[in-house]
């Protein structure tokens, strides 16, 4: 596989996918080295003249004030590291971890952080040869920064913390060294550069927009295989009705709505004069999480190629400046506005599978059963489906509405971004369930129906089956559903 180069300033969440997710090896810019060098040489020459820096050659915080002396300021990187590494709860998947070194690595190619070559190495060379140090989730407040999560990260770059490589956890040190890898002695400023900024909620939410984009994609196709099953109409998403409303998301909904359901024989095929709202409103209900997805896209991809540490260092000009770049307010906000559109579509979804197996709504056998009565069906892998939502609606309160100050009220307004992104990710690990459930349910019901579907539900239908088994009466459907939601994960209907 390619190496991606790696210069702060050009990284995309697709790009992210594919190192964090997929493996990708990245190298660096020699351009981007130059300015990391240019930085650190600026910094050297402010400690050599006796300038006070925030974090250099002073405390962290509330103790901002404090001096510290040249023959300690190394000592203040390590034990601002140490102190940090105070996270708990679950550890960060692989795929976090690598998006967060890698995001980390990003930020510090810009230039303007002031650390040795030697940091950007390492944490590209740990990327390369898999060695993941062990993040908890829980502990950041999304400012001054994630500063937990990277503090973890950073003690297994100084070789203590612990790490996994090759599927084993091994401490620190001994993780590196199997890898053929040096711990780094942190100089003036390293620590704080490393663990102030944004990098964990910015880490999750560019994944979990890439997710919600695909998902959102595979989301109509299923729409449109319910759409067939419950014989809804197409007129409803006439782009001429359409158009009198021109929001981008409802054109493209529609658009989309009538390419999948092309060439069907079965869809239009009830006597009722208008379809139910989850059939006929799908352009207007769908449409903000199609646009917010965009939104968030490029708020996000900004944010992954910015400065977020403080203070930060101008070459060009030898200042250095003491700033709120860390703050997560930016990205807290938007991941917590990408919650609501994304459980209305979730909603919209168990509303659809609800009505599929009620007997009264769909026309088809109670739950989609051969036998109702001694066979129970589909009925709960629906309520499997509510709870989901249900637990989605909660997931949707705002953290950012929240703030908590820390650090002696140095820190007085927070954005507990980082939970905003935990949330987000666990609302759209549910919502590929629900909409796996609507699929298995909507492929059942086309089973029973039989007919002329459009060429895309065919094939979509298709490919349910070659993962999920068709009906035969009752069974354990637990199996069934993760595989609807892997299929889902995986992009199979894309």
């Amino acid at each position: 596989m390619k190496e991606l180069t790696i210069d702060g300033n050009r990284l995309t969440i697709d790009l992210l996918v594919e190192v964090a997710r997929n493996g990708r090896p990245v190298s660096l810019d020699a351009r981007a080295v130059s300015a990391v060098k240019k930085s650190r040489a600026m910094l050297e020459s402010l400690i050599e003249s006796g300038k006070v820096v925030y974090g250099v050659n002073t405390g962290f915080g509330e103790l901002c004030n404090e001096k510290v002396s040249a023959k300690e300021a190394c000592r203040l990187q390590e034990n601002l590291v140490r102190s940090t590494c105070s996270g708990t709860g679950d550890t960060m998947s692989q795929e976090e971890t690598r998006a967060l070194m890698l995001l980390r690595l990003n930020t510090l190619m810009r230039g303007y952080s002031g650390v040795r070559k030697d940091i950007v190495e390492l944490l590209k060379d740990m990327l390369n040869r898999g060695v993941h140090p062990l993040i908890p989730s829980r502990g950041s407040v999304g400012a001054s920064g994630d500063l937990a999560p990277l503090a973890h990260m950073a003690s297994v770059m100084m070789g203590e913390g612990r790490a996994e490589l090759g599927g084993r956890v091994y401490m620190g040190a001994k993780a590196l060294k199997k890898a053929g890898l040096s711990p780094v002695e942190l100089k003036e400023k390293e620590g704080l550069a490393l663990i102030n900024g944004t990098q964990f909620m910015t880490a999750l939410g560019a994944l979990a927009v890439y997710d919600i984009r695909r998902l959102f994609e595979q989301s109509l196709v299923i729409f449109a295989m319910s759409l067939e099953a419950l014989r809804g109409k197409m007129d409803q998403f006439s782009l001429k009705a359409v158009e009198l409303r021109p929001h981008r998301g409802m054109i493209y909904v529609a658009r989309r709505i009538n390419d999948i359901c092309r060439g069907s024989r079965l869809a239009g095929g009830n006597s009722n004069t208008q379809d139910p709202y989850t059939l006929r409103c799908a352009p207007q209900v769908l449409a903000p999480l199609y646009e917010m997805v965009e939104y968030c896209e490029r708020s996000i991809t900004v944010e992954m190629n910015s400065t977020t540490d403080n203070p930060v260092l101008i070459p060009s000009e030898n200042s250095v400046i003491s700033a709120g770049n860390f703050h997560g307010q930016p990205i807290a906000v938007l991941l917590d506005a990408l919650c609501i559109p994304l459980q209305a579509m979730v909603s919209f979804s168990e509303r659809r599978t609800a009505r599929l197996v009620d007997s009264k709504l769909s026309g088809l056998k109670s739950f989609l059963a051969d036998r109702p009565g001694i066979e129970s069906g589909y009925m709960i892998p629906q309520y499997t489906a509510a709870a989901l939502v249900s637990e989605n609606k909660v997931l949707s309160h705002p953290s950012s509405s929240d703030s908590i100050p820390t650090s002696a009220n140095q820190e007085d307004f927070v954005s507990m971004g980082a939970y905003s992104a935990i949330k987000l990710r666990q609302m759209v690990d549910n919502a590929f369930t629900v909409i796996g459930i609507e699929g298995i349910c909507a492929a059942r019901a086309l089973d029973m129906i039989g007919g002329a579907s459009a060429p895309a539900v065919v094939s979509a239908h298709q490919k349910i089956r070659n993962s999920i088994k068709g009906y035969s009466g009752d069974r354990v459907f637990s199996g069934d559903i993760e595989k609807a939601s892997r299929l889902l994960k995986e992009g199979k209907l894309l």
